[in-house]
């Protein structure tokens, strides 16, 4: 499930955090920052979790509601959400079920967020659209939850809020896992039952490795990494760069040299977008600029050997090339 986009995310925040404490214990930073990428686990199981909690305040408003039309002789509730198929499945997961057991996951201290969750489903159409049909199928059943959480979870500013005051963690991480635990859902499979498989925490080692070695090239070859971005910064003043400009540069060059296999205009774009999202408005454009001529730089002195698309060249081609020094 932790894919490279969210570490990159935690590796700019930790780096970030890393010359702030002014510690200089990498061994400790590096720690914090598996922790950080473990807690984003943690949020996808709790946010499927959800849909159990969801599902079980449900019943008990039946139940209620069912009291209430005994005594009243009115008709019983339909009973067709809380024997959703797929929510069912979910509830009687193993895996699940084993993870919010082990980590003490629970929503009943947040049952309000819970109860408003509930509330904007039974208010929505889609929710009447799906009660009044026929169809009871599975995949109407996992398609109804679908809806639910592209609508309801997944674009919710006060769940957002509960979510951070329970972990500072979780701060910039809903909307990655957001994406998995939508991905979840579409790929339940009732032949599975309760041994459904979810998403693993890491597809496999070589994204955890990813990481770490990222983040170790990031700190231990600072000096290096700022010096290329001081020769490309040309006329700037380097030292009256954004500080997050720098750490988002100095780890997208590590990117660019210790992993061969990821393409530069990947790597480019990637930390670009992070610049749009944590420094100024005009980082994007201005750390797109500088790592295109790092990049180049590297690949003309063979430190390293990635294909790039041809520079246009303007008339006064000489002066906008950046000047490095070897």
């Amino acid at each position: 499930m932790i894919n490279r986009e969210l570490i990159r995310v935690k590796i700019v925040q930790l780096t970030y955090a890393y010359y702030q404490n002014g510690d200089g214990n990498i061994d400790k930073a590096e720690k914090e920052l598996l922790f950080s990428l473990s807690k984003a686990y943690d949020l996808y199981n709790y946010l499927l979790e959800l849909i159990v909690a969801v599902t079980n305040e449900e019943r008990h408003r039946i139940a209620i509601a069912k009291q209430r039309a005994a005594r009243e002789g009115t008709e019983a509730p339909s009973e067709k959400f809380i024997n959703n198929k797929f929510a069912l499945q979910l509830e009687n997961n193993k895996q699940l079920n084993s993870f919010i057991e082990d980590k003490n996951l629970t929503w009943d201290n947040d049952i309000e967020a819970v109860r408003k969750i509930c509330d904007q489903i039974e208010q929505s159409t889609f929710y009447k659209e799906y009660m009044d049909a026929d169809d009871d199928s599975y995949d109407a059943d996992r398609e109804i939850w679908r809806k639910i959480y592209r609508t309801l979870i997944q674009e919710n500013a006060d769940l957002d809020a509960v979510l951070e005051d329970k972990s500072l963690y979780w701060n910039d991480d809903k909307e990655i896992v957001d994406t998995f635990a939508i991905k979840t859902i579409k790929r339940f499979d009732p032949k599975e039952g309760a041994d459904q498989e979810l998403l693993p925490e890491y597809k496999d080692e070589e994204d955890r490795e990813f990481a770490i070695k990222l983040f170790r090239a990031t700190i231990l070859n600072a000096d290096t990494y700022q010096r290329y971005m001081s020769d490309a910064a040309r006329n700037w003043d380097f030292s009256r760069l954004a500080y997050m400009d720098v750490i988002i540069m100095q780890i997208a060059i590590a990117e660019m040299i210790n992993f061969p296999n990821i393409p530069v205009n990947v790597t480019i774009n990637e930390f670009v977008e992070l610049a749009k999202l944590y420094s100024t408005p005009k980082s994007g454009r201005f750390i797109n600029g500088m790592l295109d001529a790092i990049a180049r730089y590297l690949n003309e002195t063979g430190k390293i050997f990635k294909p790039m698309a041809q520079r246009k060249q303007g008339p006064n081609k000489d002066n906008n090339k950046r000047q490095f020094k070897n």
